[in-house]
Order: structure tokens, then C-alpha cells, then sequence
């Protein structure tokens, strides 16, 4: 069964205000263990495999402390998921991505309990025809692996496909798999940063984004998805 074309989302920090909670858990963990990290040098690693926002942020910590220090992350972020609300525009967004034909695909590498908890936030399983999570790969972003398991997912390739999202992991995990990649600054990262990530195209949030959709990549592959129809139709 051939499958209509797809825009991959990240989730934190690109469809749900969650990275500034990330940062915060991270650092009332590293305080925990009385390891001094500034708060600052914690966001820029947002977004990164846990393991390696640990050897990054830490150094070569011991196997147990940076076990604990993701466990303790996990617990401290659990405690403020009360204040998780969707990006200005996310939902809308989505539909629109779903009303042109295109598969809505969510490739997170968050851990399953967490992506469920922002897969309800965001309230739109309806129109998600694929997701990933922390179990489909060993190392996230911005290793390219949970961008190709969501291709996978999806049923498509990298040339059948868009992604959206914040950090300029996103931008060099999609560009390793040879797909575009739309930027957001809604997670923090400065439009210069992920355009020089290689960004096709930056944005404030999904609002800013919907706001003129039809004249970025996702209407592009909309548009060719419509003609790839016509054509295997007739």
C-alpha cells in the first residue's frame, strides 16, 4: 500500500512548551548529585540523548551517577508536567498538515510515559497517523536514527518528507537523512543558529509557521503528492 507523504514533528520544545521544564528537572538533578551546571549551559544541550547531554554537561561520570541523573530528571520533569500547554498554533497546525493529505508524524525520542503525557497536551491522536519514542533507537538526536525510524513508520522516504523542528539537533538529524528541515525558535534556539544548521526556513512557532504554510516545503510536498496521485490514477 502505497502511503501519502509526511511532515515529522518534533515535540518537545516544537509543538509543546516543555523545554524550559527539561531544563529545570536537568538542573535540580545535577544539583542532587552536587554537580555544578550552569542553567544556561543546559538549555543549549536540550534536545540531545540523554546519555550524551550527561558525558556533555558532567564529563566521564561514573555508569551509576549519569543512570541517576537521567532517573532523577525524569522524576523532577514528571513533577511539573501540570504546566505543560500546547505551542501557540500546534494543534491548528496539525490539522492544516492533515487537510492537505500529507501524514502527520510525531519523531520524538522522548521516553514512552513522557510522549504519551504530551501526545495528550496536544490532543490530536486523531490525526497522527505515526510516532516514535525513546524505545525505537539507542542514541536521539542528533544522532539521525529516530528520524529514520519515524520514515520507517511512515512508510516513506526522506524525499517524501518534511520535518519540523527546534533545536539544531533536529536540523542536522534531518539533514544526515537527506530531508529538509523547517526550524521553530519557539524551543529557545535563535533563528541564525538553526538556519546555519542548514534550516530551508525559520520560524517563531507553529502559528507563525501556519500563517503562511502554503508557501514553505510542506505545500511544496503536498503539491507533489497531489500530482503523484493524478498520475498513478490515471
Amino acid at each position: 500500500m502505497t502511503r501519502n507523504a509526511a511532515v515529522l514533528f518534533d515535540v518537545d520544545g516544537t509543538l509543546v512548551d516543555s523545554n524550559y521544564l527539561h531544563v529545570y528537572a536537568w538542573a535540580r538533578a545535577f544539583a542532587s548529585e552536587r554537580i555544578p551546571v550552569q542553567a544556561w549551559k543546559i538549555h543549549r544541550s536540550i534536545g540531545m540523548d540523554g546519555a550524551t547531554l550527561v558525558q556533555t554537561l558532567a564529563g566521564d561520570v561514573a555508569g551509576d551517577i549519569a543512570q541517576r541523573l537521567k532517573t532523577l530528571h525524569s522524576d523532577f520533569y514528571r513533577d511539573t508536567t501540570n504546566l505543560l500547554k500546547p505551542l501557540p498554533g500546534a494543534r491548528k497546525l496539525l490539522h492544516a498538515v492533515s487537510e492537505l493529505g500529507l501524514q502527520v508524524v510525531l519523531a520524538s525520542s522522548a521516553p514512552e510515559d513522557e510522549l504519551d503525557v504530551l501526545r495528550g497536551v496536544l490532543d490530536c491522536d486523531d490525526i497522527v497517523s505515526a510516532a516514535t519514542s525513546s524505545r525505537d533507537v539507542d542514541t536521539a538526536k542528533p544522532d539521525p536514527a529516530i528520524v529514520q525510524a519515524a520514515l520507517d513508520r511512515a512508510g516513506v522516504t526522506a524525499e517524501q518528507a518534511v520535518f519540523v523542528g527546534d533545536a539544531v539537533w533536529d536540523v542536522e538529524a534531518a539533514g544526515r537523512t537527506g530531508m529538509p528541515c523547517i526550524g521553530l525558535r519557539c524551543g529557545g534556539t535563535s533563528r541564525d543558529e538553526l538556519a546555519q544548521a542548514g534550516a530551508v526556513a525559520v520560524f517563531d512557532d507553529p502559528a507563525d509557521l501556519l500563517d503562511v504554510i502554503n508557501t514553505t516545503p510542506i505545500a511544496t510536498l503536498a503539491y507533489a503528492e497531489r500530482e503523484d496521485q493524478r498520475t498513478t490514477s490515471r
